[in-house]
């Protein structure tokens, strides 16, 4: 996909990749929009923003230690911060409007735009003046691109039909359990729309295919907020409404696990297996805060000051520290290898 794009494995992650993975997301935050559902169209994209990160990439480092290109931990996991924390300002209102999810999408544009053209510059360079024709790849390469579409076309009805399904489970099952619609949204509506982020990121851990397998889930939550908040804010009528669990709970909790991506990139340039096994360790205990939550139990307000003043500081607090282990290793080696150069 990559050599036929023109473009790198890690741009191919972050976009068609990841935005083909988040079309269910897309179909069923917009279905519900229309329906004027707010509390799935927001709750799937907090959910599934959430589960991408403490879920798969867990997942996806336990089966593989998963190297980090420095794109991401430079370009793209800080825009995946900003947009975390433009969600949650935009929110603070209690709507997400019309014109502000128009701003989402705008951004979206843009973020795109600037990719691609990066990514061009870059191969541009690399292949200065190298200029290779082939009929029967050009034939075969259009061949292709027709299958595609038209798998394209087939999935894209197949997911109009299984949104509105989903949609319609979601609330039947809120009723049922005498749940909120959001707390669905948060974790049986994420989860089936993030299967497909699942597959790919857990496949391309198992091929190697490391820069798709993180590429994938940071692309995947940027699109989420931006296009698929930004779309269902556009063709609601009253826009996206954001209670206040969301904007004082979920949403913070999404940023947090955003901004804890940095230093867990940044150490060592890879996810290690263990770190793995601390990301889905805190998907558990979101999961049974959340339940714990739905079923009113007296421990909730104890297992909540648990994690607001202790389990969330000591992991940042561990997180610095090795931020900055990894700091004074990589002085180290600079200050050896420039002695070397000298001698």
């Amino acid at each position: 996909m990559s050599q036929l794009l023109g473009i790198s494995p890690l741009i191919v992650g972050l976009t068609v990749v990841a935005f083909g993975t988040s079309s269910p997301e897309l179909a069923v935050s917009m279905q519900a929009g229309f329906r004027g559902i707010s509390d799935i169209s927001l709750g799937n994209v907090v959910g599934s923003n959430i589960f991408n990160i403490l879920f798969i990439l867990g997942i996806s480092a336990i089966i593989r230690p998963l190297m980090i290109s420095v794109q991401l931990i430079r370009l793209d996991v800080p825009i995946m911060i900003v947009v975390s924390v433009l969600l949650y300002f935009l929110g603070r209102n209690g709507v997400i409007s019309s014109l502000e999810g128009l701003l989402l999408f705008v951004c979206l544009i843009s973020y795109l735009a600037f990719l691609f053209f990066k990514s061009k510059k870059t191969k541009l360079l690399e292949h200065a003046g190298s200029v290779v024709t082939n009929d029967n790849h050009e034939r075969k390469s259009l061949r292709q691109w027709l299958k595609s579409i038209s798998f394209v076309a087939i999935g894209l009805i197949l997911l109009i039909f299984g949104s509105q399904f989903l949609v319609n489970s979601g609330v039947a099952i809120a009723y049922e359990l005498g749940v909120s619609q959001f707390i669905v949204a948060l974790t049986i509506i994420a989860a089936g729309t993030s299967l497909p982020e699942v597959a790919t990121s857990v496949m391309a851990s198992f091929q190697g295919e490391q820069d798709i397998a993180v590429g994938n889930i940071v692309g995947s939550n940027i699109f989420n907020i931006l296009a698929v908040l930004g779309l269902s804010g556009l063709v609601s009528s009253e826009g996206i409404l954001v209670s206040a669990t969301a904007l004082n709970f979920d949403i913070p909790i999404m940023i947090v696990i955003s901004v804890a991506c940095l230093p867990v990139f940044f150490t060592g340039g890879k996810i290690s297996r263990w770190e793995g096994l601390l990301f889905f360790g805190y998907y558990v205990a979101y999961i049974a805060y959340l339940v714990l939550q739905s079923a009113q139990h007296d421990a909730v307000p104890i297992f909540g000051t648990m994690f607001h003043l202790f389990i969330i500081p000591l992991t940042f607090i561990t997180l610095l520290v090795m931020s900055w282990q990894a700091l004074k290793r990589r002085r180290t080696n600079e200050i050896k290898n420039e002695k070397r150069t000298k001698e």
